[in-house]
């Protein structure tokens, strides 16, 4: 048996492990801390990874520089195009903030005839959008009708209490197919595949819950909100727990009618998520009418929409009440962070309204699309992208949000894109704030965690079948920070393109050497 330890040792020991413990520098960091790295070790490092046999199939392109000097560090097929997926957004957010400026907002305009006479408006309401996505449950902690009880509050604010007359929504604010180009048609029913509008509401869709109801009876299907627009075609049956589950749902093209039909079965979770809504100017009148009638205005004419400007109806153009968005740095925000799509097509086609369209016309007259809003708003990206010294052939534009299977991109052109709105941009914090941070919040949110890449990784990712990337910013163990894009082709498991990426990353991240003023 040993004998006892002094209580002057105890006390001794516990002060050692204390100051041990609390990083008073009892023992010296070097002792424990690896020695730093090279930067022929760290390139090496991501060779090793990179030649793997199991990514011999795949296509990487990757690319890291410095973001202070642009020292290149590293770089495989950097000028090589790839598709990126949402890493498209990138460009058409950054191009947005610099030419539009994160203080712009959007405008939703109401008119009449005339002014309103004690408090009745003499005939119809036409409702010009300009393409404010903020009218959304994404905006109002999720309220599914605050978004339109914005218009309906401004109206009755404005001392309206009756119309005589329709409600017209007008979306002839934005010009060409509702529909961006090179989108495919099994992408269209789901939120992600949501139309552009002039005119949106709720993100263009609505939520879907299907649930089992009793056994031997329908499936028991809600819309929110519940609207006059939608049309539902139910043919779904409960079933005994433990059968088959064969639900299917199926929304009609370019028709807001949706068809629920096969089994489900008792104790099955059912589905919850949202369908996009066809010509969804139609729904915000709708919507707007319903709440205008909730709120105790007479409303005697019905609602429609109109997507040309030779439909709106003479007369309308006094302008008796205007709702504003947020300023676009937060809207900038709510379209990377979560990778919106919609929101990322709109603000193409506003930049090519507000831009493009006051831009000397091309030389293109054999192109009939060349004056929509989304081919003028490609216009303002490549000329930007051409200004900052990135290339206008550096990206193959379909679309602005990385939907289309068409786009492609180089790694070179996206860090050069990063680091121009880093260091010359004079909106440098908008542009900022709008990336996902890894650990944190948007699609990064549950990566990183537990890595230096926690609360440091900062960017956009992108996803889709086949295809995934990550652009972004990252600082190194020694306080510098760098600039790096990878995006990874041909691999077929979400999870293993991610998995790349990330060791990628954290290998920046845990960097402990210098790499400028080496």
């Amino acid at each position: 048996m040993k004998p006892p330890i002094s209580l002057n040792k105890r006390l001794s020991l516990l002060l050692f492990f204390i100051l041990v413990i609390g990083g008073q520098g009892i023992v010296p960091a070097q002792s424990t801390a690896p020695a730093p790295k090279t930067v022929d070790q760290l390139t090496t490092d991501f060779t090793t990874i990179l030649t793997k046999p199991e990514y011999r199939r795949a296509r990487v392109g990757f690319k890291v520089i410095s973001l202070k000097t642009g020292k290149v560090i590293y770089e495989q097929d950097a000028e090589k195009y790839f598709m990126p997926a949402s890493n498209m957004k990138n460009f058409t957010v950054a191009t947005a903030l610099e030419k539009l400026g994160p203080d712009f907002r959007f405008r939703t305009s109401v008119y009449s005839v005339g002014p309103i006479e004690n408090g009745v408006v003499n005939g119809p309401l036409r409702v010009y959008g300009r393409g404010d996505v903020s009218l959304s449950y994404s905006f109002e902690n999720d309220n599914m009708l605050k978004g339109i009880d914005r218009v309906a509050d401004a109206l009755i604010s404005a001392g309206v209490k009756s119309i005589e007359g329709d409600i017209i929504g007008d979306e002839t604010y934005f010009s060409g197919s509702a529909i961006p180009t090179g989108w495919e048609w099994d992408d269209l029913q789901w939120y992600y595949g949501a139309e552009v509008s002039a005119l949106p509401v709720n993100d263009n869709a609505v939520r879907l819950s299907v649930t089992p109801g009793p056994l031997g009876y329908g499936c028991t299907v809600r819309l929110t909100p519940e609207n006059m627009v939608y049309r539902v075609v139910n043919t779904c049956k409960t079933v005994a727990a433990g059968s088959a589950r064969t639900l299917r749902i199926e929304k009609k093209l370019d028709q807001n009618i949706l068809e629920i039909s096969g089994d489900l079965p008792l104790k099955n979770a059912g589905y919850q998520g949202s369908v996009t809504v066809s010509r969804p100017a139609e729904m915000f009148v709708s919507l707007l009418r319903q709440r205008l009638l909730e709120k105790g205005v007479s409303v005697a004419g019905r609602t429609y929409a109109i997507n040309k400007k030779e439909l709106i109806p003479s007369g309308l153009n006094v302008e008796i009440a205007t709702i504003q968005s947020p300023p676009l740095s937060e809207i900038a925000a709510k379209t990377m962070k979560p990778s919106q799509n919609m929101y990322t097509e709109t603000l193409l086609w506003t930049i090519g309204e507000e831009v493009g369209r006051k831009l000397p016309s091309p030389n293109t007259a054999s192109n009939q699309n060349v004056q929509e809003s989304h081919a003028l708003g490609k216009r303002v990206v490549r000329d930007f992208l051409k200004e900052i010294g990135a290339g206008e052939d550096a990206i193959i534009m379909q679309d602005g949000s990385g939907l289309a299977r068409a786009n492609q991109i180089t790694p070179s052109a996206t860090v050069r894109l990063y680091r121009y709105m880093s260091n010359e941009s004079k909106y440098a914090q908008a542009w900022r704030d709008s990336l996902t941070i890894g650990g944190v919040d948007g699609t990064l949110r549950n990566r990183f965690k537990g890595t230096r890449g926690e609360k440091n990784v900062r960017g956009k990712t992108g996803t889709i079948a086949q295809v995934s990337a990550l652009s972004g910013y990252v600082k190194t163990a020694s306080g510098e920070e760098l600039v790096f894009s990878a995006l990874v082709n041909g691999i077929p498991a979400t999870s293993d393109r991610v998995a790349l990426i990330d060791e990628l990353v954290v290998l920046l991240a845990n960097f402990n050497g210098k790499i400028d003023g080496q």
